[in-house]
């Protein structure tokens, strides 16, 4: 009898479907119904006014809550991601095509597929290539000041639209200008309804948060509309607007199209993967549950391939319709495809009603949209406890404002990395010093500090290599030769030292050779396993002594506290140290 495995022991490489039903429990079947429906309430008058921000006709938003949300709930991950239109992805957008054809015009619509088509292309590849950690370089301190940027361009857009001006520039700045100068000519009705609206969308955040308030005044202003006749008043209206599905098709664009778009598609790439990377873990982890990121990449680009295949635009993960579905009760994806069945509920039967629809109240729904994207408190919290931070993320916002989406996010990518390498260029070095109770404390690295007579202990904050090597030198040539003679031992803590490269490793070697010219031996102390490997590569454990090696801290200085001040030379190999 042989025994190799049959056919059914042989493991099936497969995608994994579903992921974010599972497991599937029927007690939370009408706890999630419902959520989709308070989610599809929310979320329809939303989505009606991303167009206004994306650039798009108004259809093409209940589109974004159709397809995607099916695609994403068959192929991701997270139980709680809401992948629909996003305001930030909508801006990037619409600051980028404006230019390339008129707004809401066929090509408009197609050059918007084509967008989401390439994002979710991009976001295969991350799936491919393991690059989700990506995600990791856009600090939440920086995004912070990102969305805040979005929030003001997106509000200082509409407010034209909202007060019945027509505003012809395309800067944020210059639209702020033609608004005031334009004042005079208010159309005072439509400014009325505007007002009305917001007021009656913030009210019910801030009394009744878990009602659906936009859709209460999206269908109070229809209702109003249709009664008194608002477009005989000179209030501009939706007119007809197509019902039915999609047609499902990818517009026919050339390469110079493709080309022309892919930087576009790239921003968008960013903001999706690091906006619902940041939304999936906080819900994975609040709700501890286990998330499969790359499966999440992968329900990423399927539902952009699913926004570009049904005619509309990029789809993100969204930070608020997540706390929607949440917040309303959902507990998994079920709640979603809820939500695209009221969708298409709509698309079929109700579109005919939205004729009657003020553009304004559009715009005054993304002008609430616009002022959740500041995010007060977040950013007075970073202003109180981290000052660096907080100029960081106004930079941010006012790049944003004053520049552009795209360069924002570029921006907001480049100070996140620069931080970071910052931190490693400059890290934290300080001298040890021990209190009278056993504790240690970090003294500043200047002329004549020192540990204990005859020893300091220099603590190096970062890994050790090429851009830094110079401020270790320095450093330590400073402290060694300050400090009041005879100093015989001068202890590198190399707890935070992960790694040494080869150009650093040939400075530690230069620095050890002047030490002991002056009768001073180099030790590094609290040495991970991590570090052993590198200290031996570049031979440095045979230039400082084994020896002189250690694990700890406490098990260096028992040893050198061991030696007799009257000793053999301090700055040779002395195979005693031990």
């Amino acid at each position: 009898m042989s025994n190799r495995p049959g056919p059914a022991a042989r493991p099936v490489n497969r995608i994994p479907f579903f992921q974010g039903l599972r497991p599937f429990q029927w007690s939370e079947v009408s706890k999630n119904l419902m959520a989709g429906l308070t989610l599809a309430a929310m979320n329809i008058p939303q989505s009606l006014g991303y167009t206004k921000i994306a650039g798009t006709p108004a259809i093409t938003g209940l589109y974004t809550l159709l397809l995607p949300l099916v695609a994403f709930s068959v192929f991701g991950s997270s139980r709680y991601l809401v992948v629909a239109a996003d305001s930030a992805t909508a801006a990037i957008l619409a600051s980028n095509l404006v230019g390339l054809a008129p707004i809401a015009s066929a090509r408009y619509v197609a050059l918007a597929a084509l967008v989401a088509f390439l994002t979710g292309v991009f976001l295969l590849l991350a799936r491919l290539f393991r690059l989700g950690f990506l995600a990791d370089f856009l600090s939440q301190t920086v995004l912070l000041g990102f969305l805040a940027g979005v929030g003001f361009q997106v509000g200082i857009a509409v407010l034209g639209e909202m007060l019945g001006i027509n505003v012809h520039s395309r800067h944020t700045p210059s639209q702020f200008l033609e608004v005031l100068r334009s004042l005079p000519h208010v159309h005072l009705l439509t400014m009325e309804i505007s007002v009305a609206v917001v007021t009656c969308i913030l009210l019910f955040q801030l009394f009744a948060p878990r009602l659906p308030g936009p859709l209460f005044a999206v269908v109070g202003a229809v209702a109003a509309s249709a009664i008194f006749h608002w477009a005989q008043s000179g209030v501009t209206v939706l007119g007809p607007v197509p019902g039915g599905f999609p047609h499902l098709s990818l517009p026919e664009l050339s390469w110079r199209d493709v080309e022309t778009l892919l930087p576009v598609a790239g921003s968008c790439f960013v903001m999706v993967l690091t906006q619902s990377a940041a939304t999936s873990r906080a819900y994975a982890t609040r709700h501890h549950q286990q998330l499969d990121e790359n499966a999440d990449l992968v329900g990423l680009s399927a539902a952009n391939a699913a926004a570009a295949f049904s005619g509309t635009f990029v789809v993100n993960g969204s930070p608020t319709q997540t706390a929607m579905v949440e917040s309303s009760g959902g507990t998994n994806q079920m709640a979603h495809l809820a939500t695209a069945g009221v969708v298409a509920l709509v698309l079929l039967f109700l579109t005919g009603l939205l004729r009657f629809l003020p553009q304004c109240v559009l715009g005054a729904v993304v002008f609430t949209i616009a002022v959740r994207l500041i995010d007060l408190r977040g950013l007075s919290a970073i202003r109180r406890e981290s000052p660096g931070e907080f100029a960081l993320a106004m930079t941010t916002a006012v790049v944003v404002v004053f520049v552009g989406v795209e360069q924002g996010i570029l921006l907001a990518m480049s100070l996140s990395l620069f931080r970071v390498v910052r931190h490693s260029y400059l890290p934290h070095t300080a001298v040890l010093e021990q209190t009278r109770d056993g504790m240690w404390e970090l003294d500043p690295v200047v002329p004549g500090a020192i540990t204990e007579p005859g020893v300091i202990i220099y603590r190096f904050g970062a890994q050790l290599f090429y851009a830094n090597a110079n401020r270790f030198s320095e450093e330590v040539r400073m402290l060694a030769g300050s400090a009041p003679p005879p100093l015989h031992w001068l202890i590198v803590d190399a707890g935070a030292i992960t790694h040494v490269d080869f150009a650093a490793a040939r400075v530690v070697r230069e620095v050890q050779k002047d030490l002991s010219t002056q009768g001073t031996g180099l030790v590094f102390a609290h040495v991970e396993s991590d570090l052993k490997p590198d200290l031996d590569r570049h031979h440095l454990t045979e230039a400082i002594g084994p020896k002189r090696i250690f694990d700890s801290l406490h098990e260096a200085l028992a040893a050198l506290r061991s030696r007799s001040p009257s000793g053999p030379a301090l700055g040779s190999h002395d195979s005693t140290v031990d």
